[in-house]
């Protein structure tokens, strides 16, 4: 590796990809060497296509036939390492994937007044770089995908001169990073220094968490209960549920195929699409009749190129050309694929009626276990809890995260699960992840792996226990973990010696429900940092609402990495209240030592 990123890219020469190849234990005959070469147009391998490159060498593939640039990219443009890695990595990052990601801010934030100095952004050079610098875009995208995550009246905005400290930048970098994890972006290596230096495929990478998060938000059964349409004749809605929106995507784009007769199979967003056809026919399936008309002429074209700019002109008349180019098409760019799939079906999903029929909603609580899991990066990711962790995998992963080596991964069974015998072996695993749980000393009574693996309600107390294990371990102090009543006896001496008059007896205590103790205790943490004049006097749930959202923003924008939403503070729910002060006195230990 240090071999390779030392030269920052390999240029595409037989002596240079050879030698690199070679000095990696794979002597490759000069032809065979050319033939990768003439793939790669632009001259340069990135790393990771580098390695891609090496595994098919040793498995000693067809060369001209199967190595092939990643993505088959235009372009990619290679740059420095972060403020967090090593002098000599380098990373790499798509353009088309920038070009799109500007086209969809300008897109999705042109109405922002507060954005009205800075949009639209020039899809030139490092323009989008300069304008995520500040945080404020990224936490304005913030709120686009998941709303009212962001309390925007606590961003730190620049003067009329354009002008912001690099304190400040900071600040709203912190509480943008703090946000996206609330939401299940996984921002590990990630600092507030990398947005604000816009290092650029850590910066990619995260918009394209975000974006990802907030087209996929309406896949769901409570907003196109027409979905249900989509199963087999059976398969359960909790299937449905456990389904990625990629393989639900693809489902849709086959039903809307089939409803005009159109025989084609969608199985991917990357091969299955490049040649237009696909698209074409979909455009007409889901235009609706007051709109268009959308016909199938761009297949009369040959030119795929050209084909891909006419299906897409259609795409304009009904308004959801976004994210993809003529050329991301003809490529199968799977990323922006996805996303211009995703975006079409938010746009007109044009499903019919699926009658009456109980939906399967996610809970409060569910989703913020959800976005928990996902934040620590647990493989795979979560979508539906109770049929996701059926195998354990995931529990087991998540133990791994939050207690780094304390998985014996000899006792664990992975996939492929055979027909015969499989289900055994996703017990087994979910055997295991309880046994792990009281090695934590968790209390499961009456909690056993067969709960987990028949997908029971159960499941919730064993990773409540996980996330509050998680949470505490900030707070060990000798070696022990704090208990609640020595959170609450912090929180109390910290608000006294503040000079606040407000004070909490538990974190059942219904003075929590106006929020004066947790924005009390930010102030107490950072003296002058809460804005008193945007403090309600919460008469009414909707002035608590605006109370609680501005505490979680304001402690997320002092590093706190609080899940709670709004309404768990409202309506006073202990385990997400305790959470949240446990949050906010980690930050307090970590000022205190300064």
């Amino acid at each position: 590796k240090q071999w390779y990123q030392r030269r920052v890219a390999i240029t595409a020469g037989v002596s240079s990809l050879g030698d690199a190849l070679a000095a990696c234990g794979a002597r490759v005959p000069g032809f065979k060497v050319r033939d990768i070469c003439e793939s790669y147009k632009d001259g340069f391998i990135s790393f990771d296509d580098f390695i891609k490159v090496l595994s098919q060498v040793k498995a000693k593939t067809t060369f001209k036939d199967n190595i092939k640039p990643i993505e088959a990219r235009k372009k990619v443009n290679i740059t420095g390492g972060s403020a967090k890695s090593s002098d000599w990595v380098t990373h790499s990052y798509a353009e088309d994937e920038k070009l799109a990601f500007v086209d969809w801010i300008n897109f999705r934030l042109n109405k922002d007044k507060g954005l009205a100095k800075r949009l639209p952004i020039s899809e030139e050079g490092d323009h989008l770089f300069e304008a995520l610098k500040d945080g404020v875009l990224m936490n304005k995208l913030v709120n686009d995908s998941v709303t009212d995550t962001v309390d925007e009246r606590a961003l730190n905005m620049p003067d009329a001169n354009g002008k912001l400290s690099i304190f400040k930048m900071r600040e709203n970098q912190t509480l943008a990073l703090n946000s996206c994890v609330a939401i299940g972006c996984n921002v590990v290596n990630i600092g507030a220094e990398d947005l604000i230096n816009g290092t650029r495929h850590l910066c990619l990478g995260l918009l394209w968490q975000i974006i990802r998060i907030g087209l996929m938000a309406k896949i769901t059964l409570k907003d196109c209960p027409g979905l249900r349409a989509l199963l087999d004749e059976f398969e359960s809605l909790e299937q449905l549920l456990a389904m990625s929106p990629e393989e639900i995507l693809c489902r849709w784009v086959n039903y809307q195929l089939n409803k005009i007769g159109c025989k084609r199979v969608v199985k991917n967003f990357t091969s299955d699409i490049k040649d237009s056809e696909v698209y074409a026919n979909l455009l007409v399936a889901v235009c609706p009749a007051d709109q268009g008309p959308i016909g199938l002429e761009p297949l009369n074209h040959q030119d795929l190129t050209q084909r891909a700019e006419l299906v897409l002109q259609n795409a304009d008349v009904i308004g959801v050309r976004s994210f993809v180019r003529a050329k991301d098409i003809v490529s199968g760019n799977q990323k922006l694929n996805l996303a211009f799939v995703a975006n079409l079906f938010n746009t007109y999903p044009a499903m019919d009626d699926a009658g009456d029929f109980e939906i399967i909603e996610e809970t409060r609580e569910e989703k913020t276990f959800r976005n928990w899991m996902n934040s620590l990066g647990t493989t795979p990711r979560v979508k539906y809890i109770y049929e996701d962790l059926k195998d354990g995998l995931a529990l087991i992963h998540l133990f791994d995260k939050i207690e780094n080596g304390s998985v014996n991964w000899k006792k664990v069974n992975t996939p492929p699960f055979k027909a015969l015998g499989g289900s055994m072996k996703k017990l087994e695993n979910c055997n295991f992840a309880i046994e792990l749980g009281q090695q934590f000393n968790f209390v499961l009574v009456g909690v056993g792996g067969k709960d987990i693996h028949d997908g029971s309600k159960l499941t919730l107390a064993l990773i409540w226990q996980m996330m509050r294990h998680y949470t505490l371990k900030m707070l060990t102090h000798d070696g022990k973990i704090m208990k609640d009543n020595e959170i609450i006896k912090w929180c109390n001496e910290k608000l006294q010696a503040a000079g606040k008059s407000s004070s909490l007896s538990s974190f059942k205590d219904s003075s929590i429900a106006n929020s004066t103790p947790i924005i009390d205790l930010i102030d107490a943490i950072q003296p002058g940092y809460i804005n008193y004049e945007l403090v309600t006097k919460a008469s009414n749930d909707e002035e608590k609402f605006l109370n609680a959202r501005y505490a979680i923003t304001m402690a997320r924008k002092i590093g706190a990495r609080i899940f709670a939403l709004p309404e768990d503070i409202t309506e006073v729910n202990a385990k997400m209240v305790m959470t949240v002060f446990a949050c906010l006195m980690s930050v307090g230990f970590m000022r205190d030592q300064k």
